[in-house]
């Protein structure tokens, strides 16, 4: 195939696995077009203005491990737009009103958590031993045996002697927000590989990234920018309805032809687009679900809070944000509660949901209970990630199909990560690598 003739690739999905395939194949050479259904880019992590401030539909953070994700923001010139810690340090609320503290020091991994093990002042000295121990069972495990796969979580660290407040006060804090899903229904291979690669290994793998500009100005007008700058086409509101041998897509009722084909879309999605022939057990795909987020937003008349984020523990809060920088609120206070697993949330009307969660916010915030409520809202993530429970990991497929030239991009493929901004942008760019890798062979 001669490169200067052959059409483009087309990437079906603006998420961050289609962005992240994009941009690699541009600075490869290889012209690319995006389509995506939406009128804008970002997939399950964007914007949207609400009276006059920037909301983000979800509080996305990441983790300095995430290497894909932090080289994905260089690549769009975005790096100023996020704020990392120094070192891991994470304030954790009650509302009891005792407080507890997670900070890492400076001694190498795994030993930097120590510390703050030894010190956490809401477990017990006896609970904060068998947390240490559980800690070194946790690092002996391969994530990848499949029987980790086929085991919950719950179920493993009780048989290691982590339950009551161990269970409440330190490992649900975590595994909760990276996994979507509660721990006695988390598979234990996904929730290893967090804990050994963000807070078993690397010093300073788990210091936590924040966004200090709205998600839309980097993964919306910062990618498209990116895509266009390096020689590709973005097509928003570009339904794709097939793929057809070729490779090509019809889009719109339009049969376009393609060097080749990644398929970025969430696995629904895909699984209705891609032939049964060249992913014969794609029904399979149905079998990973879908786990739900609900971000509660509220914004009072006065500061409340001093903290930028916080963890919450015996309360429906789990982590808490101030957004006001970000939105651009100039008076007063924007605080956004994201609540992962959030069945029990989801169809909730607003006016429930404000009840428990303007009571839950003012037992940790005392300050809260004397400002005036300026705003209250919720958004829903139906679908945010897969339900990463026992058996998930065996269903995710791989990124290749038995069509030459046709592949799978999203955080739901197999790609050695949970359902996260990094296992997406790691797909993303597998893909490509398997685009330029199966055009050089048709070259020559």
């Amino acid at each position: 195939m001669n490169g200067a003739s052959a059409p483009p690739v087309a990437i079906v999905g603006g998420g961050l696995a289609g962005i992240a395939a994009a941009l690699a194949l541009g600075e490869m050479g290889r012209p690319v077009t995006l389509y995506e259904a939406r009128p804008r880019l970002g997939g399950a992590t964007h914007s949207f203005s609400r009276d006059g401030l920037m909301v983000d539909n979800g509080q996305h953070v990441f983790l300095r491990c995430c290497t894909a994700y932090l080289g994905l923001l260089a690549r769009l010139g975005a790096a100023g737009h996020v704020c990392v810690q120094d070192r891991f340090d994470v304030q954790v609320l009650s509302p009891a009103g005792r407080e507890g503290r997670l900070r890492r020091c400076r001694l190498p991994g795994p030993f930097h958590l120590l510390p703050a093990l030894a010190r956490y002042s809401l477990l017990a000295p006896a609970d904060r031993l068998r947390a240490v121990r559980g800690s070194y069972a946790l690092s002996r495990l391969d994530p990848a045996d499949p029987a980790l796969d086929r085991m919950d979580l719950d179920g493993w660290l009780a048989t290691h002697g982590q339950r009551g407040p161990a269970r409440r006060m330190l490992w649900e804090l975590f595994a909760l927000a990276a996994l979507n899903i509660e721990m006695r229904e988390a598979a234990v291979g996904a929730a290893a590989l967090v804990f050994q690669t963000a807070l078993l290994g690397r010093a300073d793998a788990a210091d936590i990234g924040i966004f200090v500009a709205p998600l839309g100005e980097l993964h919306d007008r910062a990618a498209r920018a990116a895509i266009e700058a390096r020689g590709g086409e973005v097509r928003l509101s570009a339904k794709i309805k097939a793929i057809e041998p070729g490779p090509a897509i019809v889009v719109d009722g339009t049969r376009v032809e393609a060097s080749a084909v990644v398929v970025a879309a969430p696995h629904e999605h895909a699984a209705a687009l891609v032939p049964p022939d060249a992913v014969p057990d794609r029904d399979r795909w149905s079998g990973l679900g879908a786990s739900p987020i609900v971000n509660v937003h509220v914004i009072y008349d006065r500061r409340v809070t001093d903290l930028a984020f916080a963890a919450a523990v015996d309360s429906p809060v789990q982590w808490v944000f101030d957004k006001t920088r970000v939105s651009g609120l100039q008076e007063g206070q924007y605080l956004a509660v994201s609540v992962s697993a959030a069945q029990r949330w989801i169809d909730l009307p607003t006016a429930e949901i404000r009840s428990v969660f303007v009571t839950a916010l003012e037992r940790l915030l005392p300050a809260a209970r004397g400002a005036r409520i300026i705003d209250f809202f919720v958004t829903r993530e139906r679908r945010a990630t897969i339900r990463q429970g026992p058996g998930s990991g065996a269903l995710r497929p791989p990124a290749t199909t038995r069509w030459p030239g046709l592949y799978l991009a999203g955080a739901w493929t197999d790609t050695g990560w949970p359902d996260t901004m990094e296992g997406a942008v790691r797909s993303g760019l597998n893909a490509a690598c398997l685009v330029r890798r199966h055009l050089t062979r048709d070259a020559g």
